[in-house]
């Protein structure tokens, strides 16, 4: 280990570290998984993909591995972690009590992107639910995140593994990129199937209330649990505690200023054209993430597509790598194209966009 210092966002000095980039193969996964897993029972810090994005792991029962969590990212001290496990036998072991509806939820969407809040246990530390009397608990589909679990020995804290604010990391690069010289691994899985965080359901009372949206939409949790209701908010807003990450704090944005068109195609399409005149020449380099719809009419430009706008699970899969792209590229101004469908996934996807936004416009 150097004495290289490093700072986290709150100016504290961390000192920088050899990150480990380990991949599997069949030949050496268990050895890898062994490995990793003795990491976070020493208290360290492992980056791992999930199905939905990276995710930056230590031991949640450890109230000093979580910490490293916090100061790894630059996080808030009141955004409380997501716990992961890797059988549905372990969320009794962190919940004191598994509700009628959140045993609904955990038989139609576990294991998968689903993160459900029960009330906590006392061997939960205070500092992996922000102080809260809930834990939000994960039962991960991704094979890595479940091997990790299981040779770790314990539940797994893990937010998405970057520095706080900016997007999440869909690919090991993207976490080596922000983390490097300040968690001990990463386990390279390739990119993430999904490209956004799970759904977060408070799952205490009878009615299911969405913290966070994902992947497991509104329609389908209607579908098994009947009424649902929405308690979230699409920008950021004051309050004291948040019950689930991407409650409270800007979320998911790049270094360039994002500006998110939303209506129908037509006029964002005249919109944009205008838009980049005006940054254009005042000098300001733009980039645009498009739908395949308006993609062709902007061939001069640096686009790149967020798939078709009636598929908008394509645009969760794409929309935080592109904007990492467009930040590599050295653009000023993202122009985003919101004419996709809100169905589905696809509110999920206007969540993440309006948080990331600088300036929204709706047409």
């Amino acid at each position: 280990m150097t004495t290289e210092k490093l700072t986290n966002k709150d100016g504290k000095n961390l000192m920088k570290m050899h990150t480990h980039l380990f991949v599997p193969e069949e030949k050496n996964f268990e050895e890898i998984m062994q490995t990793a897993g003795k990491i976070i029972r020493k208290g360290g810090l492992v980056a791992f993909p999930t199905e939905t994005v990276y995710g930056l792991g230590a031991d949640a029962l450890n109230p000093d591995a979580v910490q490293k969590i916090f100061d790894a990212k630059g996080r808030p001290a009141d955004n409380p972690l997501i716990v992961h496990v890797a059988k549905k036998e372990q969320f009794s072991q962190l919940a004191e009590e598994i509700t009628p509806t959140a045993q609904k939820l955990m038989e139609h969407f576990c294991p998968g992107p689903l993160t459900l809040i029960l009330k906590k246990k006392k061997n939960v530390p205070d500092i992996t639910t922000a102080g809260l009397d809930s834990v939000a608990i994960r039962l991960p589909s991704n094979e890595i995140a479940l091997e990790l679990i299981s040779a770790a020995g314990t539940p797994i804290a893990a937010p998405s593994a970057n520095r706080s604010g900016s997007p999440s990391p869909t690919s090991a690069s993207h976490v080596m990129n922000d983390l490097e010289g300040r968690i001990d691994a990463i386990i390279d899985g390739g990119s993430t199937e999904i490209g956004i965080e799970s759904t977060v359901v408070d799952a205490r009372g009878k009615i299911p209330i969405i913290l966070r949206p994902g992947d497991v939409s509104r329609e389908e949790l209607e579908k098994v649990a009947g009424k649902v209701e929405i308690g979230y908010k699409d920008h950021k807003i004051s309050m004291e505690k948040p019950l689930s990450p991407g409650m409270k704090y800007t979320h998911y944005s790049p270094s360039a200023k994002v500006i998110l068109l939303e209506g129908n195609a037509e006029a964002i399409k005249k919109k944009i054209a205008e838009l980049i005149q005006q940054y254009s020449s005042e000098g300001k380099k733009v980039g645009a993430l498009l739908t395949t719809e308006l993609q062709g009419n902007f061939k001069s430009m640096k686009t790149i597509s967020l798939g078709s706008a009636s598929e908008p699970s394509i645009a969760a899969n794409r929309i935080f790598c592109a904007m990492r792209e467009m930040d590599l590229e050295g653009m000023d101004i993202i122009l985003v194209d919101g004419s996709f469908t809100a169905q589905g996934i696809g509110a999920a996807v206007f969540n993440r966009l309006r948080k990331a936004s600088t300036n929204i416009i709706n047409l």
